[in-house]
């Protein structure tokens, strides 16, 4: 029977403990970073029609010292591109206003970067029936 000895490593001597600043770091890549912010797109916009495609994402990810950092130490920030289509008629800027909210929001809290930036670019407006309007042509 082995005994396990608390404090001492492999090869018999204490171990020491790391500081964090050199330990290293977690890289996310861009595309995965585009992909949770596409998912957080959709998540808002869940009411669309079938026919409407799904928001797409372009992430660019940037050292950047914000105002007052420590040191000087860049972090990390994640500027969003989304391309929507959204149904219509509908408040575009209020759609946008809290899409662009949501997806800097869980970007961030989910992959731990600052969201500066978020465009919304609208690529296209369908138009949806109102309720009881006859199917067809109408003049």
């Amino acid at each position: 029977m082995t005994s396990v000895d608390e404090g001492v490593g492999e090869l018999g001597r204490p171990r020491t403990a790391v500081v964090p600043a050199e330990r290293g770091a977690t890289r996310i890549a861009d595309r995965v970073v585009a992909k949770i912010a596409g998912q957080a797109a959709r998540e808002r916009l869940t009411d669309q029609s079938p026919e409407t495609a799904a928001p797409r994402a372009t992430v660019v990810v940037r050292p950047h010292s914000p105002p007052g950092a420590p040191g000087g130490t860049p972090v990390h920030a994640a500027h969003v591109r989304l391309h929507l289509e959204l149904d219509y008629p509908t408040d575009i800027g209020a759609r946008c206003a809290d899409v662009r909210r949501h997806v800097a929001s869980r970007v961030g809290a989910l992959v731990g970067m600052e969201v500066p930036e978020v465009a919304v670019h609208v690529e296209r407006l369908h138009l949806t029936p109102a309720h009881g309007a006859a199917q067809g042509r109408t003049r």
